[in-house]
C-alpha cells in the first residue's frame, strides 16, 4: 500500500518525475511506499492555444497564471479532501525540518507550482499554506515542489533503509549535525578523530553530540534558543562560550 501520494500542478510535469524516478525518492516510488503524479494546466484549457497566462489587470511587466485551467486542474486530482495544499511561493513561510515532519504524517499532499510572474490572487484560494523555501525567487516553482517531496519523502516508513540514520541528522533535535568520517583513517594529513576508532560507544555518542553543539553555535546560534537541551548541553555551551 502506497504510503503517500504527492500530487504536483505544474506546467513542466518532466521536471518532477525525471528528479523523483532517481536516487531514493525513485527507489521508494518503485518499492511502492510513494506516489507522485504531475498534473498540467495546459491538458484543461477550453481553448485551442491551451493559453495558460494572460496579461495582468492594470499593467505591468510579464504575464499572470490564469484560474481557470489551475483550478479545473487542481479540482481532477484524487486526493484526500482535507489533505495539506501547498503553494510554492517566496511570499510563503519558511520551510522548516518541522514541516517536513509535519506532512509526512498525512497519505496525500498537493504542491501547485507557479511560473511566469505568478499567480491570479484567486488561485490562492484552494491553497491550505503557502511555502518559501529561501528569500530569493526561482523561475518557477517546481525546484521548490521537488525539495519539499525530497524532505518529506525520505521520512515515510520504509523509504529509506535504516530508520535509525534519521535520527542524528541536522536539524531533528534543534541541532546541526556534527562531523561524519569514513575510510581511511588518514587522507592528505587529516585524520579522523582518535574517538571514532576507539569503540568505546558511549564516548562516541557523547564526543558527537558536543561536536553537533560546537558546529551550531558556530554556524546557526539562532538554532540553540529552541533547541533541546540537556543541563549537560548548557553547560558544555557556557565553558565553549568562555573560551571563544
Amino acid at each position: 500500500m502506497i504510503a503517500m501520494h504527492f500530487h504536483v500542478v505544474t506546467l513542466f510535469p518532466d521536471l518532477i518525475q525525471t528528479y523523483c524516478s532517481t536516487s531514493i525518492i525513485g527507489r521508494g516510488v518503485k518499492a511502492g511506499h510513494l506516489a507522485v503524479n504531475a498534473y498540467n494546466p495546459r491538458d484543461y484549457c477550453q481553448d485551442k492555444y491551451r493559453k495558460v497566462d494572460d496579461t495582468p489587470y492594470g499593467g505591468g511587466a510579464g504575464m499572470v497564471l490564469k484560474p481557470e485551467p489551475f483550478y479545473a486542474c487542481f479540482e481532477s486530482i484524487p486526493r484526500e479532501p482535507d489533505s495539506p495544499v501547498l503553494l510554492m511561493t517566496p511570499q510563503g513561510k519558511p520551510f522548516k525540518q518541522a514541516d517536513a515532519q509535519r506532512l509526512a504524517g498525512h497519505s496525500h499532499v498537493t504542491l501547485l507550482c507557479g511560473h511566469y510572474e505568478g499567480f491570479d490572487e484567486r488561485i490562492r484560494a484552494v491553497a491550505t499554506e503557502e511555502i518559501s523555501i529561501g528569500d530569493f525567487v526561482l523561475t518557477g516553482g517546481e525546484l521548490a515542489s521537488l525539495t519539499i517531496i525530497d524532505a518529506v519523502g525520505r521520512l515515510v516508513p520504509g523509504v529509506l533503509g535504516a530508520s535509525t540514520s534519521l535520527d542524528h541528522e541536522s536539524f531533528n533535535e534543534g541541532l546541526l549535525e556534527g562531523p561524519q568520517y569514513t575510510k581511511p583513517p588518514e587522507f592528505r594529513g587529516m585524520s579522523v578523530p582518535e574517538v571514532l576508532r576507539g569503540g568505546n560507544h558511549a564516548h562516541i555518542t557523547e564526543w558527537r553530540r558536543q561536536q553537533a553543539l560546537i558546529r551550531t553555535l558556530e554556524r546557526r546560534p539562532d538554532l540553540l534558543q529552541t533547541a533541546k537541551l540537556t543541563e549537560k548541553d548548557r553547560k558544555f555551551l557556557a565553558k565553549l562560550k568562555e573560551s571563544l
